[in-house]
């Protein structure tokens, strides 16, 4: 499998700032054969006639960047997420440096998977709301005393790891063959009916606590890495027991 494989990850910038860094990021990409760039929410609008000039040689990159305006739309038809962050967060995610991450990338796309790298604006990084959509972080082992890096930066690094390992990947990493992961609409479907479910039986109380009740439960969602099939028996399961309550007099 080449590096332009249409399953080589999609590089996501997450309500980028500035033209420049989204120009540099374009370069990086190309660089290490990424071309697939998603842009949400950009501060300056789009097109940005800074990251064009940046980007010098990779302008194609950007030409075929789709634009969103919400994370979840971006990352949609996702099957894993990887989010950059050099800060501790208060989600459980697990913790990924760039090797480890962009190993299991490369394992993943062998498999037909669709894989996509989160980074956050330049001023504060993603949000916790933005990890939710994440299955994994990925932090770079920088300096604890001067840990920030640019938007360009951090997808060079991504970029370079992903381009440094090669193609070359055991059929068995993992144990991915024949596994069909949900997409990540499919798991926000899941999300909404669980949701909806626990909203009706009372669950998220007391009311102020229900924000960060739901934002939890979203987030382990999205940090199982479910299949299509374990998603389908989470359905049906629920349905179940709401069929069950109801020719029971009990819901």
């Amino acid at each position: 499998m080449s590096q332009s494989d249409p399953v080589a990850p999609v590089v996501v910038l997450v309500r980028p700032q500035m033209g420049e860094n989204i120009g540099a990021a374009a370069r990086a990409m190309l660089n290490f054969a990424l071309d697939r760039m998603r842009i949400v929410d950009p501060r300056d609008g789009w097109p940005n006639p800074k990251a064009n000039a940046m980007a010098s040689g990779a302008g194609r990159v950007l030409e075929r960047a789709g634009i969103f305006p919400d994370l979840g739309a971006a990352v949609a038809d996702c099957d894993f997420v990887f989010a950059t962050t050099a800060r501790p967060r208060e989600l459980v995610k697990e913790v990924f440096t760039p090797e480890a991450a962009m190993a299991l990338a490369r394992a993943l796309s062998a498999e037909g998977k669709r894989v996509g790298i989160l980074f956050g604006p330049e001023r504060a990084g993603l949000e916790n709301a933005d990890l939710v959509h994440a299955n994994a972080i990925v932090t770079v082992p920088v300096n604890p005393e001067f840990f920030s890096l640019n938007m360009g930066q951090a997808v060079l690094l991504l970029a370079y790891e992903w381009g440094r390992q090669g193609a070359d990947v055991a059929p068995s990493v993992m144990g991915l063959a024949r596994t069909e992961f949900a997409s990540r609409e499919e798991v926000g479907r899941l999300g909404d009916h669980y949701e909806e479910r626990l909203e009706a039986a009372g669950f998220f109380f007391p009311e102020s606590k229900a924000g960060g009740m739901k934002l939890n439960l979203r987030n382990m969602w999205g940090r199982l890495g479910l299949t299509r099939a374990e998603v389908q028996t989470l359905h049906g399961m629920l349905r179940q027991i709401a069929w069950k309550l109801k020719r029971t007099g009990e819901e």
